[in-house]
């Protein structure tokens, strides 16, 4: 059957290899590569017949893969860290670059191939990082934005890398020719620029307003793949092409639906990429130069990991982040693939040379939930020998300041608490690492300290052992947990409340000494459900009932170990079986022109009237000799059926 029987075998040695990633809390791609080592030329059994034809099939892969990137660049994304992303970033690559170099020298290679493995070490893995940080609950934290915010640039320098690099293998190399390559770049992006302004928005327009998906698809998947013909024609890498065609396309206003649409393309074309990566890996390479793998991974990561650190701390970044950027992005990253095999095409570097680095980019990714792991040890560690940085405060309240607030995050939903307790006159302090949302409590005039909240000096500068209470509302887990631990050190008494992202995070907390533990996504689709039923006519009694039944599902730690919490539990329990429903009395009310005490609303419903609205104005608690006037809204408490009696007395609709 050809290309459809290879096509099969690793589509199902993908789903395999995928699933044992996933079991083994791996990324998808190591997976994919393990299915390409299985089916390659190398291992025997079930192999791809024509390898050439699926690597075809592979350059659309790296092609859509890059056009994503392009349509999901921001640069709103990267504001909140644009000095160490767009400034240190250019940095790091070339410095490490240069690193690399000197390594592929160390190692007996020639200039060039080790110019391309300063480059292919210069890059790390988004896919790795991004699931890595999610399974240690560290997304969200200052140090995962930087590490965001680098990647995303590391991104788009694999462009001018894939322009560049190539053109060092051409046998007349010249700084001419390398200059003359960078300036048809630049004109086919103005060009593109120039035409995606104009002629693809209105093209997008007009397939739109047929409101056909499959048209829609179609168009996008050809801008993308057509683009990047062009800029091959055009003498520029395919790639190159597709990028600029999703940056351009990103820029208009059916970017999200294009980029929802090319994503299973995507993921298709770029499992066979994967696929065909490991097709080239040899297991019988790996054994014998392990030796050789091993080096290139400890030399990779201790040099690199010093170089993004520094670079990290050089940018004004203190306390953790350095540490967590250096153990966080060490390895060698997926679009380092990309760029081999650009270097395996072109016979920059040799099959062997390409192999070591594949082992040792699949070794880097393998160790970095461990790596990545050890922050939170090694700066513990290591603040116990190193000098206390000098604590930055801002309107702190007076040193001898008793029983006030402790807020352990300064984002919107520590500013949230802030303003209320600013309105309410409550003392409160908030603790943050963050200089941007530093500098945004400072305006809104908070007393606020600057560091680590998890760090026990920062906590005894907030007055924490005579606080009654710290509120805990950053999302990062990893950072929780140190907090807790320090907070119920400095003060066993302490009154603490955090915030937790799922069911295991509230369970570990609760266990922990927090005594309040609240789910904020919970909260607001509650919400929301409420809303919902109120506009599909639920009596709101009803959905009280339902949505307090919920929530003590959900917080049945909190209601089973007594105390206020579940005092305040069986009040709304109790509350929840009244309600207070405002009715409107109209003109044919037998109840309009008497008093309450007439009508003895009271005895023959058993519900009570505890406010009347009249001509804009409330009249809270009326008394027995208030007369109702057509018009009036009346607020009535009691359970259902009295208000159902209620409603029938006064003929009210």
């Amino acid at each position: 059957m050809g290309i459809a029987a290879d096509l099969a075998i690793i589509i199902v040695a993908a789903l395999l290899g995928g699933l044992v990633a996933q079991w083994c809390r791996q990324p998808l791609i190591l997976g994919y590569i393990l299915a390409g080592v299985l089916v390659g030329p190398h291992t025997g059994g079930i192999t791809i017949s024509d390898v050439r034809n699926i690597e075809l099939l592979a350059e659309i892969g790296v092609a859509l893969l890059l056009f994503a990137i392009g349509l999901e660049f921001s640069f709103r994304e990267l504001r909140p860290v644009r000095r160490v992303a767009l400034l240190g970033t250019p940095i790091q690559l070339v410095l490490t670059i240069a690193y690399g170099y000197g390594i592929g020298r160390l190692l007996g290679w020639d200039w060039l191939p080790s110019v391309w493995l300063g480059a292919l070490i210069s890059l790390s893995s988004t896919m790795v990082l991004l699931k890595t940080l999610m399974g240690q609950g560290r997304l969200g934290s200052l140090s995962s934005r930087v590490m965001i915010g680098i990647l995303i640039v590391q991104d788009l320098a694999v462009v001018p890398l894939m322009i560049v690099l190539p053109q060092l293998s051409q046998p007349a190399f010249a700084f001419s020719t390398l200059t003359w390559a960078l300036l048809k770049a630049a004109g086919f992006l103005a060009l593109m620029v120039l035409a995606g302004t104009r002629l693809i928005p209105r093209l997008m327009a007009l397939i739109a307003d047929w409101n056909s998906r499959e048209l829609f698809l179609l168009a996008v998947t050809a801008i993308g793949l057509g683009v990047g013909y062009a800029t091959h024609l055009f003498g520029l890498s395919f790639a190159f092409g597709a990028f600029v065609a999703g940056m351009v396309l990103g820029e208009s206003d059916y970017s999200h639906q294009a980029l929802s649409d090319v994503v299973p393309l995507r993921d298709l074309f770029g499992l066979l990429f994967f696929v065909s990566v490991g097709m080239l890996l040899d297991p019988a390479f790996l054994w014998a130069h392990w030796p050789a793998v091993l080096l290139l991974v400890l030399l990779v990561g201790l040099g690199k990991g010093l170089i993004l650190g520094g670079l990290t701390r050089f940018f004004g970044y203190g306390n953790v982040a350095p540490l967590a950027v250096g153990l966080g992005l060490f390895q060698i990253g997926e679009f380092s693939f990309v760029l081999a095999r650009v270097g395996l095409t072109a016979q920059a570097i040799t099959a062997e040379q390409f192999s070591l680095v594949l082992c040792a980019t699949i070794a880097t990714m393998l160790l970095t939930p461990i790596v990545s792991g050890l922050t939170a040890p090694l700066y513990a560690r290591f603040r116990r020998f190193s000098p206390r940085e000098p604590l930055q405060t801002i309107q702190l309240p007076s040193a001898e300041c008793r029983d006030h607030v402790v807020i352990a995050g300064g984002g919107r939903v520590g500013r949230h608490v802030a303003q209320v307790l600013k309105r309410l006159e409550q003392e409160f302090v908030v603790i943050e690492l963050d200089p941007r949302r530093v500098e945004q409590s400072r305006q809104a005039g908070f007393p606020v300290l600057y560091g680590d909240a998890s760090q026990e000096v920062v906590l005894r500068a907030a007055g924490l052992e005579r606080a009654r209470l710290l509120l805990i509302t950053a999302p990062v887990i990893a950072s929780a947990r140190l907090i807790v631990y320090q907070g119920r050190r400095l003060n066993p008494g302490l009154r603490i409340v955090a915030r937790a992202e799922g069911l295991e995070q509230m369970r570990w907390l609760r266990d922990h000494g927090v005594d309040e533990v609240v789910q904020p996504e919970f909260e607001a689709g509650l919400e929301i459900t409420r809303q919902a039923l109120l506009h599909l006519g639920i009596p709101p009694a009803q959905i009280q009932r339902f949505t307090d039944a919920v929530r003590q599902e959900l917080y049945a730690p909190l209601y089973q170990n007594g105390g206020a919490y579940q005092t305040l539990a069986q009040l709304q329990q109790a509350a929840s079986g009244l309600a207070l429903t405002w009715l409107e009395i109209p003109a044919s009310s037998p109840g309009v022109g008497h008093s309450i005490a007439e009508l003895a609303l009271r005895t023959r419903t058993g519900a009570s009237v505890v406010g009347l609205l009249r001509g804009g104005v409330l009249h809270p608690n009326p008394t027995a000799d208030q007369r109702l006037e057509a018009g009036d809204r009346v607020g009535v408490m009691g359970a259902p059926g009295q208000l159902a009696d209620f409603q029938a007395l006064l003929e009210i609709p």
